[in-house]
């Protein structure tokens, strides 16, 4: 196995760009030989937004041949698969079955090991919790070369730092999954259309009862219409709950898509005005009157679109997520969302939802509110994130490492304190510095 030629790599934003040598290991034995020199980081199917799999002048190893299953336990639900599986291999062969996985995030294009690097969350995280939580053990490559198993009780320090960890502690080779049982493929949906930030709150107090819920919310308003957006909640649907119609092939797989974006598009087509347009459609679209939905329109709208990220051009965007904590939290919402308005900083998709307790050490998740914002780069866009980033340190919160691309590592480590007992962890497992990559640099991790 030998290195490509660089090879010119980004996360799903697009920004930054980095040339990096890359390889393709597919057995144990090759990624063992691909750390010995170190400077290494592992690489999914790319969907972190930023510099989470770069690795610039160094090594990326590409993880997506290594997706096989290993074993099933049908009855328990209880799955084991190698890191490079993603989630749209595993649903489209259980969910058939009547499996699911447990936690979804926005997209099912994500590996195994991305979604525990990033320790991914969902619609249902203040129920569910984060990745975290469906994963029973895995299987490291470490620095030393060694395998091991880390869980719960063995080896707990490197499985609770490897959550959020961002692919600096080792490789995950496989790992031990409990997916969940059900009935139906469909899920039994309301959406609420609020008019203001006011209303939104207490929209999500009314119905926390639901195990799924976001609201979109435009990006674009403000006075007395900040905050104005769509709910929308929803659970899983059972058998009994579908129309006859639905009820014959309750558990069918969604057809696959053929939309995509497919080249970039021209850095003036993302204007302000463009921007207040496909807010009223995204708007008229989420406040949907449909009762069933399929999971594939509930959990991941966008993929839908192949290549959707093209849509920002090639000077690319980032997407800029919060949490912060509710004591306090509509004040700090009001300031970033009015602050947002007036930036001159175009923001375009903007999603809004509560969290429920976090776990991991460097995991994003706590109980709180989380706002993620689309933002296309621009001159201007880096010293606004900083203003941001302020406003949102002030609060008690913190921005989600997953998706960072612009974080300065003193507002890192004011953030996440607890970054020291991390760091702690790496040089136990990793005392030569071999797994490193761009973020990992950028925030001194690595």
């Amino acid at each position: 196995m030998s290195l490509t030629q660089q090879e010119t790599l980004a996360g799903w934003g697009n920004y930054p760009f980095s040339e990096s040598y890359t390889i393709h290991p597919i057995t144990q034995g090759e990624w063992k030989q691909a750390v010995q020199n170190g400077n290494f980081i592992a690489r999914g199917l790319g969907r972190s937004y930023g510099d989470q799999a770069t690795n610039t002048n160094h090594v990326v190893g590409i993880a997506t041949k290594m997706n096989r299953f290993l074993h099933w336990d049908a009855q328990q639900g209880i799955l084991q698969c190698e890191a490079g599986a993603s989630l749209e291999e595993i649903i489209s062969v259980f969910a058939p079955q009547g499996w699911l996985p447990m936690i979804c995030p926005g997209t099912k294009y994500v590996t195994i090991g991305g979604a525990i690097a990033n320790d991914i969350h969902g619609k249902a995280h203040h129920v569910d919790g984060s990745f975290i939580n469906c994963v029973i053990s895995f299987t490291i490559l470490l620095a030393n070369g060694e395998v091991v198993t880390a869980s719960r009780t063995e080896n707990a320090d490197l499985f609770m730092a490897n959550f959020g960890g961002l692919g600096l502690l080792g490789v995950i080779l496989t790992a031990t999954l409990q997916l969940r049982k059900i009935e139906t493929t469909y899920f039994k949906q309301q959406s609420v259309k609020v008019k203001n930030l006011d209303e939104m709150l207490a929209a999500l107090e009314k119905y926390e009862h639901y195990n799924y819920s976001v609201a979109w919310i435009d990006s674009l308003a403000k006075g007395s219409k900040l905050g104005r957006g769509v709910l929308t909640v929803g659970n899983a649907a059972s058998l009994a709950d579908l129309p006859p119609a639905l009820q014959k092939n309750p558990l069918q797989l969604h057809k696959k898509s053929a939309l995509q974006v497919p080249f970039y598009l021209p850095g003036f087509v993302l204007n302000n005005l463009t921007v207040q347009m496909l807010n009223k459609v995204i708007g008229f679209v989420q406040n949907s009157s449909k009762e069933f939905i399929h999971y594939e329109k509930f959990f991941f709208p966008l993929d839908a679109i192949h290549h959707w990220n093209r849509g920002y051009g090639k000077r690319g965007f980032i997407q800029y997520q919060f949490v912060i904590p509710e004591a306090g939290g509509e004040k700090t919402l009001r300031v970033i969302m009015e602050m947002i308005a007036k930036s001159g900083c175009t923001p375009f998709l903007n999603v809004f939802k509560k969290m429920g307790q976090g776990q991991g050490i460097l995991s994003f998740p706590f109980a709180g509110y989380t706002l993620a914002i689309d933002f296309p780069v621009t001159k201007g866009l880096k010293a606004f994130t900083e203003k941001l980033d302020k406003v949102v340190l002030d609060a008690g919160g913190r921005l989600y490492l997953g998706k960072d691309a612009m974080l300065e590592p003193a507002m890192f480590q004011q953030m996440y304190p607890q970054f020291e007992e991390w760091l702690a962890i790496k040089h136990k497992y990793d005392p030569e510095n071999k797994f490193t990559s761009d973020i990992g640099r950028r925030l001194l991790l690595s």
